[in-house]
């Protein structure tokens, strides 16, 4: 019965039994069975393609840089605008030196035509011989300085304080008049005759002259427009209304 050879029971003694038809030995010396084999070769195979597959899911550097890059067709548009304002058109002025170039005497045209206008212009307005101006034309009247006391030195014109307050304001006087756009050729001075109590009521006398010729000069130099002036120049003064040198403009008079 123990027909079995010393070889075959030494192998069964040390392990399992194996065959002449198994596969080679794996690892050190120890054998796998067919089916063990096929599923070692089919978990390589997918660690494999699980490999592949993350190394084709991370994106590559050359890609990132590339979504960044100019496309195409622009950084062709701007090479080519680059080479045509680089083009030698004479000598070794390039196009867009040509440009500017064009530029700066257009500006430098524009500029010396109006510095050439405004020399050479003249107003007819202003021209205009102060000579013949010989037609006298005055205008009287008063107004009142609410916030000045009257004093016996006011009344008398030859004192300081008088003459000092006449002084005012006849260059105040002056000064409106001859600032004067339509009336400052003719106006010729202002004088104040006297100081009256009332406060302080200045009688005051504008002078002007008017050229021969002028056939509207009545109208030109006419009592609304001389009156018109002196009043706006009241509402528009600067002086505060507490302040003693203040005119009040409802008292302005004018004949």
């Amino acid at each position: 019965m123990d027909s079995e050879p010393d070889g075959l029971r030494k192998q069964a003694t040390n392990g399992a039994a194996h065959y002449p038809n198994e596969p080679a030995k794996i690892g050190n010396g120890g054998r796998l069975p067919n089916g063990d084999l096929e599923v070692l070769e089919s978990d390589r195979l997918l660690q494999g393609q699980g490999v592949r597959g993350n190394v084709e899911a991370l994106p590559s550097a050359h890609t990132a840089e590339a979504q960044h890059e100019i496309p195409p067709h622009k950084d062709s548009t701007v090479c080519r605008m680059k080479r045509e304002l680089n083009e030698i058109v004479c000598w070794k002025f390039r196009l867009w030196m040509i440009f500017i170039l064009l530029i700066v005497i257009i500006a430098a045209v524009i500029l010396i035509s109006l510095c050439l206008c405004s020399a050479i212009h003249e107003d007819e307005d202003e021209k205009f011989d102060r000579a013949s101006f010989k037609v006298p034309r005055r205008f009287n009247g008063s107004f009142q300085m609410p916030n000045m006391v009257f004093t016996q030195e006011l009344f008398d014109l030859s004192s300081n304080k008088s003459q000092q307050l006449a002084a005012e304001l006849q260059d105040k006087l002056s000064d409106l008049y001859q600032a004067s756009t339509a009336l400052g050729r003719y106006f010729s001075k202002a004088e104040i005759s006297t100081f009256r109590n009332g406060s302080v009521i200045s009688d005051y006398e504008l002078s002007f002259v008017l050229p021969e010729e002028e056939p509207l000069r009545h109208f030109v130099v006419s009592r609304e427009m001389v009156f018109n002036v002196f009043r706006q120049f009241l509402f528009d003064q600067e002086t505060p209304g507490s302040d003693p040198a203040y005119i009040d403009p409802a008292s302005l008079v004018m004949f």
